[in-house]
Parts: C-alpha cells; structure tokens; sequence
C-alpha cells in the first residue's frame, strides 16, 4: 500500500504525541482522497468543527472503515463534548487498526476528559504497550490513574516516563500535583473537561420541641480556570419568620508549589440573619506526603464586628480523606463571651474520582461566658452536631448531593434539631 506524503504528515499531525513519533494506518481511498483528508483537518484546526465532521464524513462514505479518518472525526467529536459519538469513531478506529497507537491514544484522551479515568487507563496501556520506548503513554496513564485515585500507580507511572526521557520539570510538577489530589473541594476545580458548572441547595431544619423551622438556600455559578475558580452565589434564609437575602464572590487560586488559597466576599441585604458584609480568606499548605494544613480568617459585620480564627489539618490516603477544623471566636468589648468549636470530615471517594463521594461529619462547640448577670458566675453553653451526606454523578455533567443532619445544644435551655439537605449539579 502507498502514501502519498503529504497525506502521511496529515496523519502524524492528528496523533497525540507527536514529538515522540507515530504509527500511521492511513489506508487508499479513492482519487482526491489525500486532499480531501487536507481540507478536513484545516477545518478542524481552525475550529470548523461541523464543517469539519461533514468532511470526515464524506471521506469515509468513499472509504469506509478508514482508521485515519475515524480518528480525525474522533478527535472533532471529542473536541465538541460530543462523547457518545466520539466513543463510536475512536473505537471503530482501534478495531479497524489494533496495532495504530495514535487510535488508542486519542481514545484514552476522550475517556480522561469524559471523567472516566478508568477507561482512560484501559486505553493508554494499550498506546504504551505499542511503543514501550516512548514515556508519552505513561505520562499520560499516570494523569488517569491520578484522576482514579490510584495515587501509588500513578506514582509509578510519572517515575517510569522520567527514566523513558520525560521532562523532568513536567514529571516533578506531577509528583507534587499527587501530594494534594482530592483535597480541594470537587466543585472548586476543573472537573471533565468543563468550564463551567451550576448548583442550587436547599437545606431544611426542623426544631422539634418548638415547633420551629428554617430553610437556607444557596444558587451558584462557577467558572474554571487552569489556575482555580470563581462563582458568584446567590443566599437565601427563612428563619423563625424572619428573612434576608445575600450575594457573595467566591474564589480559589493556585500560589506557589502545592498551596492555595480561598478568598470569599459576601453582601447582605438587612444585616439580620445574614452579616452586612463577611470578608473571608483561608490559605492552604500541602506539606510531606498527603498531608496539609490550613489556616482562615473571617469577618462578619453585623451591628458589631465578629471575628473568626481557623486552624485545619487534612490528610488524603488512598481513596480517603479525612479533615480537622477548629474555629475560635474572640469575645468584644460589648460581647465578652468567646467560643471554641471543633469539626471532623471523613470522606470516601468510592468511585476513585473527585466527584462521588460518601461524607461524614462530626462538631462539638462550647462558648464561654467570663461573668453573668450583674457580675454574677461565669456560663457556658454547648452543642454537638453531626452529618452524613451522599455525592453522586448520573453522568459527567448531572450530579446531585442529599444527606441529613442531627444537633443538640443547651443555651440556657436544651434544643435539638433535625434536617435534610441537598444540591443539585450541572456542568458544560
């Protein structure tokens, strides 16, 4: 069988790692082919993209079956989130040419940026069993066994291509990348390939001994960048017949190397439930192996100044996460009383992704108070609480998050509560 060369460099264009050599399966189609296969690629690299699906689709009507063109329409379909379409052509080219390492290699980027790094790694051992000598493949693989949680794996993977000639820089950047996987929170990330994405909550809490309740809810629109995120939220809370409303700014930001930052602003509209204004900031470290450490600070303006002091220790292990919090309340001039709380999260990331897991939560809080009435003895009073909650993915795009909620506490006098809480996600 006989290229022509131009359709040859059309075909190495399309492959995944390029620098590092490709395998090409391009088969003879009929007069006029090679430029045809031209025009659809430019269609595609300038963003054509239906233009170009209708190129590659009329080539393969001439020639059906072709790998080469399967892969190009492949990657467009890929390149429009189109995954079910796709998964056809990229698997129809791996069928067509087992042996053609490109094929595998654009099938495992579509199943990594579909959030199905499982498949993904399916694919890619496929693309490194074929060219053994080349560290691209492992790179890749050890992105998907990272996104699958399978940090050891992925360890191995990122080592292995340093020895096949990887860039270093790039191979160390992914290491250190492995130190702190998980421990942001999944909707404060890039996640599947999508740049935006949507929630809205609703939190219900029952107070039985008074026959009293109140609803928070929480809307919200984030956008993804490389280096974080930012989403504006709309709050709401109904609370033993009174009302208010809220907006805030809520951002994440990479610093320097394994550290993050949360900055938050938020805007009340009556100072009742919700503060005039709450500045937040709280910044974290990822040190040794797994483990980071957080430090935070807020301050809500209500007719008085309050403020808050954190102090947090997370630690990811396999699959797991696991997070202490305390929270410290200084007292005022014209509220003496100060407080202390402490808050433990476990998490199971069952699916092996940053997006389905089963979280568990427990608090217990005290405040203080130096006198009482007149100067009188000093009071204290005290609550504990505890949570159990369900994230889950129907697709990459819809999600959702149910759980419920338990407390108790004595100011004065004893209370107890109960509630549901969910949220739904959306994606594109």
């Amino acid at each position: 069988m006989r290229l022509s060369v131009n359709a040859r460099n059309v075909a190495t264009l399309l492959c995944g790692a390029v620098a590092f050599g490709c395998t090409v399966a391009l088969a003879a189609g009929p007069e006029g082919f090679d430029q045809k296969f031209l025009e659809a690629r430019e269609l595609a690299l300038k963003g054509q993209r239906d233009a170009a699906i209708a190129a590659y689709s009329e080539l393969l009507a001439a020639s059906p079956g072709n790998a080469d063109v399967l892969l190009g329409r492949g990657r467009v379909y890929a390149w429009m989130g189109n995954w079910a379409a796709a998964e056809a052509d990229l698997t129809a080219a791996t069928a067509a040419a087992p042996t053609y390492a490109d094929a595998w290699s654009a099938l495992g980027d579509m199943y990594l940026w579909s959030d199905r790094p499982e498949r993904a790694v399916e694919a890619y051992s496929r693309w490194s069993a074929l060219a053994p000598d080349n560290p691209a493949p492992l790179v890749a693989r050890g992105r998907a066994q990272r996104n699958a949680g399978n940090l050891a794996a992925a360890r191995a993977d990122f080592e292995a291509a340093s020895q096949k000639g990887a860039d270093p820089t790039q191979v160390k950047d992914y290491l250190a990348s492995l130190e702190r996987v998980g421990v942001k929170p999944p909707d404060a990330v890039r996640s599947g390939g999508y740049l935006w994405s949507g929630s809205l909550g609703v939190d219900y809490t029952d107070f039985p001994s008074g026959g009293l309740h109140w609803i928070d809810t929480v809307a919200s629109v984030r956008r993804q960048f490389d280096a974080g995120s930012v989403a504006f939220e709309g709050l709401t809370s109904h609370r033993f017949g009174t009302s208010d409303t809220a907006w805030a700014i809520d951002g994440y930001a990479d610093l320097w190397r394994r550290a993050y930052i949360n900055l938050r602003f938020q805007d009340g509209t009556d100072a009742v439930l919700f503060p005039r204004t709450r500045w937040r900031a709280e910044l974290f470290q990822g040190v040794g192996r797994g483990w980071e450490l957080s430090a935070s600070y807020d301050r809500l303006d209500f007719s008085t100044v309050v403020e808050l002091y954190g102090l947090g220790i997370g630690r990811y292990v396999g699959n797991w996460y696991v997070r202490w919090r305390h929270l410290y309340v200084p007292g005022t001039s014209s509220n003496p009383s100060w407080s202390n709380s402490d808050r433990v999260i476990v998490r199971n990331y069952f699916a092996g992704d940053a997006d389905n897991y089963v979280e568990m939560a427990a608090g217990v809080g005290r405040t203080d108070e130096p006198t009482g009435f007149v100067l009188g003895p000093g009071s204290a009073s005290h609550s504990w609480s505890a949570s159990g909650a369900l994230v889950k993915f129907l697709t990459p795009r819809v999600g959702f998050k149910i759980g419920i909620d338990v407390g108790y506490g004595v100011e004065g006098e004893p209370y107890a509560s109960r509630g549901v809480f969910g949220t739904l996600y959306y994606r594109w």
